[in-house]
């Protein structure tokens, strides 16, 4: 009898070429996509589209996708097990945003929080494509018919919506897309700022000391962490409510050893602070330095990096237009 081979399920995801990339995005995503791709048909995608909600320097941002492409491959992505393409390399994903954005309500757009949150933080520069991108963040995932998408906190509101209109469209105009699910990782809990572990970890803190970037040398990694703020306590204990900086330490520490918070609490028993920050540092640069070395090695070859990016916005496009063809006959756009 012949076996059959269960389909995967398809996930994608992407992330904004926006500079280095934080050990927050390491642990919370890069770290996990390299895993999934032993179980799940993995697309992953540098979203320079997205990244145009904010004025961008043209040369900037051309340096930085190819810098982000490089460190996914240097991060595990096998392109022979997954897809990695730029955004802007496949031209379905805005054809597939009109098309959505005619079937999302103003309503709808218009209570995204994260919306609230850029206006807020960029008034000077509230434009169409920060109130329209959740259609085009639906886009990138309904256009290959994603089974799962990785989120954070931040994103299940536009997961959400990406939701509501295939549904809206599949009901109007018979079944089209795939209703894609969240997929939360179960390790790669969300790494808080060193220097007020109140809030999550970003680069875009005006304190160099607050965040470690992916590429930052070992001794960089070393001294950030050793100045890291703690408490007055001088117990290694996990407790996230009374003692945030620690126990943001320790889940750092716990991703990178495996150990266990209570195997972390007694191997630093009565050995204080000073100590647990160094070695928290020391794993973590022992985990980046061949990943950087990689990294290094990859974005000095412009040819590969290139004809990457080219290989996979061809596969990614051979999926996203057969999508696109059904969506465009079904709601009447002639066809030649």
């Amino acid at each position: 009898m012949e076996q059959t081979t269960e389909k995967k399920k398809r996930i994608l995801s992407g992330i904004q070429p926006s500079g280095s990339f934080t050990l927050g995005n390491y642990i919370g995503a890069i770290r996990n996509w390299a895993k999934l791709q032993d179980d799940f048909e993995c697309l992953y995608m540098v979203a320079d589209l997205h990244a145009l909600t904010v004025r961008q320097v043209p040369a900037d941002l051309r340096a930085r996708t190819k810098e982000a492409t490089a460190m996914l491959l240097a991060a595990g992505i096998d392109t022979k097990e997954s897809i990695l393409f730029a955004q802007s390399h496949v031209p379905a994903h805005t054809q597939l945003n009109w098309i959505l954005c005619c079937n999302s309500q103003f309503g709808e757009l218009s209570r995204m929080t994260q919306f609230k949150d850029k206006s807020a933080k960029h008034p000077d520069n509230v434009n169409g494509g920060l109130f329209t991108y959740p259609a085009l963040m639906a886009a990138d995932i309904l256009i290959y018919n994603a089974d799962l998408v990785p989120v954070g906190q931040d994103q299940t509101q536009h997961l959400e919506l990406a939701r509501t209109v295939a549904n809206r469209f599949n009901n109007a105009y018979s079944p089209t897309f795939t209703l894609p699910d969240g997929y939360i990782t179960k390790e790669g809990a969300k790494i808080m700022s060193l220097t007020d572990p109140t809030k999550k970890m970003s680069k875009s803190d005006d304190n160099q000391n607050s965040f470690i970037l992916m590429n930052d040398d070992r001794d960089t990694i070393v001294r950030k962490f050793k100045r890291a703020v703690t408490d007055s306590d001088g117990v290694i204990r996990f407790d996230t409510e009374n003692k945030p900086g620690i126990s943001n330490l320790m889940s750092i520490y716990n991703v990178f050893t495996g150990k266990s918070m209570d195997e972390i609490a007694a191997e630093f028993d009565g050995r204080g602070y000073a100590d647990f920050k160094v070695a928290v540092g020391e794993v973590v640069a022992d985990a980046l330095d061949p990943i950087n070395a990689e990294y290094e090695k990859i974005l000095a070859d412009k040819a590969y990096i290139d004809n990457t990016l080219k290989e996979g916005a061809q596969m990614a496009s051979k999926l996203a237009n057969r999508t696109l063809t059904k969506v465009y006959k079904k709601v009447g756009l002639y066809q030649i």
